[in-house]
């Protein structure tokens, strides 16, 4: 008799009309989709197609990368992004991910690194341990990298970058740097990123406890001169390398020229999967 219900139920479900995977433009609001649809009529994707937007995902199979394009144009759109928004994010988009495009030399001594560590695709990420933008954005990247869809897919490098207009900035990274050469430094960055607004020089030992140092390691590895010489280094390394601001992100050695919010590196960084 339980075999005889079991068949009835595969059979009944058999019988239901298939569901259509509903991804991102089919969720949009009539405003938003006008938007889309007005890109997508003249918009053509740098890669996988020859044509429109709007010509290409007509075709069948739609190549992978239009897709992707058009997923992520729609969850931009859903946003808030207007047409020349999203026109312009497409533009620098492609300008990051086409090949062939200038590589940069990139030392991973004396970083904090992340992630998958044998991933064919590396990101490496230079920024201030007192950029307010950095302390929203690399969190959010790094838990991408470490237990989110990026997981087991990219090799996550950081490199402290002082800015002399962020307050403590000089302090704040060379303590980073002593975190990274005890081999800490995620860990405390992350601590002090979760308590940003709450900085201040004499909280940095309380940060290192609660990023798992050891209270005496810590003191004696920020007194080092070839911490503040690894620290000298990595800033050195960024200015070669075009950095002028925080956070500037390169992929597999290339500058990442698009948006910088964690919807598109985080899409941009699969894409470089794709390759």
């Amino acid at each position: 008799m339980k075999q005889v219900t079991t068949l009835l139920v595969f059979l009944a479900l058999m019988a239901l009309p298939a569901l259509a995977f509903a991804g991102p433009c089919d969720d949009l609001s009539p405003a938003h989709k006008k938007v889309v649809d007005a890109v997508f009529a003249s918009e053509y994707p740098y890669d996988g197609c020859d044509e429109t937007f709007a010509t290409c995902l007509k075709s069948t199979p739609v190549h992978p990368l239009v897709t992707r394009l058009a997923d992520w144009m729609c969850q931009k759109a859903a946003t808030g992004a207007d047409e020349a928004t999203l026109k312009r994010s497409l533009e620098r988009r492609g300008l990051s991910m086409m090949r062939p495009g200038k590589t940069y030399e990139i030392s991973q001594k004396n970083a904090a690194i992340a992630g998958c560590l044998k991933s064919p695709v590396e990101v490496t990420i230079y920024a201030c341990a007192r950029c307010p933008y950095c302390s929203k954005l690399i969190p959010e990247i790094y838990k991408e990298a470490t237990t989110g869809q990026l997981a087991g897919k990219v090799k996550l490098i950081f490199k402290p970058f002082p800015i002399k207009s962020h307050k403590y900035s000089t302090e704040a990274n060379q303590a980073l740097q002593a975190a990274i050469d005890l081999n800490r430094g995620w860990e405390f960055l992350l601590a002090m990123y979760a308590k940003f607004d709450g900085f201040s020089l004499d909280r940095l030992t309380n940060l290192a406890i609660e990023a798992g140092l050891d209270k005496a390691a810590f003191a004696d590895m920020s007194a080092k001169k070839e911490v503040r010489e690894h620290l000298v280094e990595a800033k050195k390394e960024g200015l070669r390398n075009g950095v002028e601001a925080t956070p500037t992100f390169f992929i597999n050695g290339r500058r990442f020229l698009g948006d910088l919010d964690s919807l598109t590196l985080v899409d941009c960084i699969l894409e470089e999967g794709m390759q």
